[in-house]
């Protein structure tokens, strides 16, 4: 059995141990169906039972990492050690040989290309776009409207990646085609993720409506790498990034198709995780007062009732730690790695060809690392509370080589349009409906419906001055 150096067990063979297993399981199915019908209160019972827990899926063993510095081991320290495992074939129909689905020396080198479009300087120029979509959007709302929340951050995080890969005229019947089908996509890989590759390719509606949606969103990604690639010009976007820049070891560029592929991987990751956090952030703010009344003073003060911009973002703390604390509180619920060798987690050996996963959601909803997890408390990320922090305490962008690339993107995306919002208008549940719960879709936890009413800052606040 080959040992993580950084968290094995020393001594001999017989200190290793076999992972207890998760009570629950079904004859036949294991914990699946436990872990399709309610995932976050499963995987949130599993830390009781070990660090690590052996679970089954179906007839085949998966080991679920609960503890924060055997999550870092996997993701940082021995990152090499492993694959990113089977589910990403369900997807790769869609996201292709992207950044996000590429392994070993391939995924290095993508990730090579593309950090030039992430630098300060690109997102300073994407931060415009940012504050653009964002006024817009909100110019449309009326007082005293209702709006589904959920629906509307995410088209609001949707049309601003896709304009942020595509801002010049050449890209905009692409933008058109993103926010009709990538909707459709997002929904439908929940569902794919967990069916048998024979069940995906009957032509029932589901799987039609599917392969659809990415046909055409992957021939309107085509469409527009092809007219920029001819064009040769840099409109200061992602697209001409990934045209324009060569590897510095080979002088090699992408092809057409690695950076059509890598659009459609910022696509998803762009739309799905941010339109969630900032859902989450204005339902947080309105179950909050005390937190939306720093969140407003700092806005009154900074920007006076005008859109955020990119100049703005070190005077906006407090806005901040609100999306940080909205990113720890509603995190990614699952990640998946493949262990082609035997490893050593702790003391626990996990055969070869194994299954490893852990929750980013169920680490940052741990008490011993984060105290009253369930609370929403900005200040954890005051700069001395969040020093004290384990390194793998929280990670909502994973960590390591396969960090999200975007993640300053979307932390700078998301401070400018919460900012932009809270600046002119408060959203408060639109009644006393059912109440919204944590769904578990995607990568990410989304809300459900999250119905909001439409209040103005002005009437907001005339609302809770004293009478005379």
């Amino acid at each position: 059995m080959t040992p993580l150096p950084s968290t094995a067990t020393a001594g001999a063979p017989s200190a290793v141990r076999r992972a207890p297993e998760a009570p629950g399981a079904l004859p036949l199915l294991g914990h699946g169906p436990a872990l399709l019908r309610r995932p976050l209160e499963f995987l949130g019972s599993l830390p009781a039972v070990g660090p690590v827990v052996r679970i089954r899926l179906g007839g085949l063993p998966a080991y679920v990492v609960n503890d924060a510095e055997l999550v870092r081991a996997v993701l940082v320290g021995e990152a090499g050690r492993f694959d990113q495992g089977v589910l990403i074939e369900k997807v790769r129909p869609l996201l292709g040989s992207g950044v996000g689905t590429a392994d070993g020396a391939e995924h290095r080198r993508l990730r090579r290309l593309m950090q030039p479009a992430f630098h300060r300087a690109r997102i300073a120029r994407y931060a415009a776009t940012m504050t653009a979509v964002a006024d817009e959007r909100t110019a449309a709302w009326r007082p005293g409207g209702i709006l589904r929340v959920d629906e509307e951050m995410n088209a609001l995080a949707l049309t601003t990646v896709a304009r942020a890969l595509f801002s010049s005229d050449l890209g905009a019947d692409a933008v058109t085609e993103v926010q009709r089908s990538l909707p459709v996509v997002l929904d439908e890989i929940p569902r794919r993720s967990m069916l048998p590759d024979a069940l995906l390719r009957l032509p029932t509606p589901a799987n039609r409506r599917f392969d659809r949606a990415v046909r055409r969103l992957r021939s309107a990604t085509r469409h527009v790498v092809e007219a920029a690639r001819a064009d040769g010009t840099d409109h200061g976007d992602l697209l001409s990034v990934l045209l324009l820049t060569a590897d510095e070891g080979t002088g090699e560029r992408l092809t057409d198709d690695q950076v059509h592929d890598q659009l459609v991987n910022m696509l998803v990751a762009g739309t799905e995780t941010t339109g969630a956090t900032l859902a989450w952030v204005f339902h947080e703010l309105a179950r909050e007062p005390a937190v939306e009344h720093r969140l407003h003073e700092e806005t009154d003060r900074v920007l006076g009732g005008r859109p955020a911009v990119f100049e703005d973002l070190p005077r906006l703390p407090h806005t901040r730690r609100v999306v940080q604390e909205a990113l720890r509180r509603y995190a990614p619920w699952i990640i998946l790695r493949l262990s082609p060798e035997e490893v050593l987690l702790g003391d626990v050996g996990v055969p070869a060809g194994a299954t490893v996963l852990f929750s980013p959601y169920v680490l940052h909803h741990l008490p011993e690392l984060h105290p009253d997890p369930l609370s929403f408390d900005p200040d954890r990320w005051l700069p001395e509370r969040a020093a004290r922090l384990p390194r793998a305490a929280s990670i909502p962008f994973g960590a390591g080589g396969r960090q999200c690339p975007g993640n300053v993107f979307a932390l700078t995306q998301a401070v400018i349009q919460v900012a932009t919002v809270a600046a002119r208008w408060r959203l408060r549940p639109a009644d006393a409906g059912p109440h919204v719960r944590e769904l578990a879709r995607g990568a990410v936890v989304h809300p459900t419906a999250m119905p909001m009413r439409c209040v103005p800052r002005e009437d907001a606040l005339a609302e809770t001055l004293p009478l005379p």
